[in-house]
């Protein structure tokens, strides 16, 4: 059975934040995405999960599929604030990079920005290493004081792919930030920066992702992110379960 906006709106309608308004525009964005899922394979509803390379001013969509995750489409950013690295502090206005974590909470279906959701900063991690802000989104428009602004019809089809996965059982979906691909040539390219170790440090959930196609269970740790092994290491250093999850 083809999953439609009306048929996810009846299941679960009355556990996500949503307004006539939203509804409409998702309604209106249905039409197009339904096409482009069927070209691959792929349907409404099914799990999603988000990657945002700033440099090449991309956003992901990623659709489990089979038991792992195949690319939907890549969508174009039309803004986004600062520079290579994450954000700091409040009003900074640079948009963060890591590992974070959307839920059905943060969805904003009121956006002054058309549609959006916020992105989770900051996150465990973040707040390990005394970094602040808020209300850090991916949102409609095109223009950002931190956050990353997708245009109207974009985030349309992106909150009606979230909303839809959100309604249909997935109870988060996870959204990796990345500077750039961290292949190896671009991080022997990019080795003077000064956040090269923290870029190091966000490769090895990339690399995780991209070896398997499978979305990475990452923690945070002693203001480091660990993922897989790493993680399994750490609990048994001292047998304490301290980790915080970021997924």
């Amino acid at each position: 059975m083809v999953t439609t906006l009306s048929t996810t709106l009846s299941d679960a309608q009355a556990e996500m934040p949503t307004t006539p308004r939203a509804d409409a525009l998702m309604v209106k964005a249905e039409s197009r995405v339904v096409n482009d899922l069927a070209k691959k394979g792929l349907q409404l509803g099914q799990p999603v999960f988000m990657r945002i390379f700033k440099m090449t001013g991309e956003l992901e969509v990623w659709m489990k599929n089979d038991g792992k995750y195949d690319l939907f489409k890549a969508y174009a950013i039309c803004n986004y604030s600062g520079y290579p690295g994450p954000k700091l502090y409040e009003g900074d206005w640079q948009s963060p990079e890591g590992f974070y974590t959307v839920s059905a909470e943060q969805m904003n279906p009121n956006s002054l920005y058309h549609l959006s959701f916020n992105v989770g900063y900051p996150n465990a991690f973040d707040k390990a290493r005394k970094r602040t802000g808020s209300s850090i989104m991916v949102h409609g428009g095109c223009s950002s004081r931190g956050c990353f602004a997708m245009g109207n019809k974009k985030i349309e089809e992106l909150y009606l792919l979230a909303y839809s996965a959100l309604t249909r059982g997935q109870k988060t979906f996870s959204l990796h930030i990345f500077p750039f691909r961290m292949t190896s040539r671009n991080m022997v390219k990019f080795n003077s920066s000064p956040w090269i170790g923290f870029w190091k440090n966000l490769q090895q959930g990339y690399n995780a992702f991209e070896m398997s196609h499978q979305v990475p269970v990452i923690t945070a740790e002693r203001g480091k992110y660990l993922v897989n092994d790493q993680l399994k290491l750490a609990m048994t250093q001292d047998g304490k379960k301290r980790q915080v999850v970021i997924r």
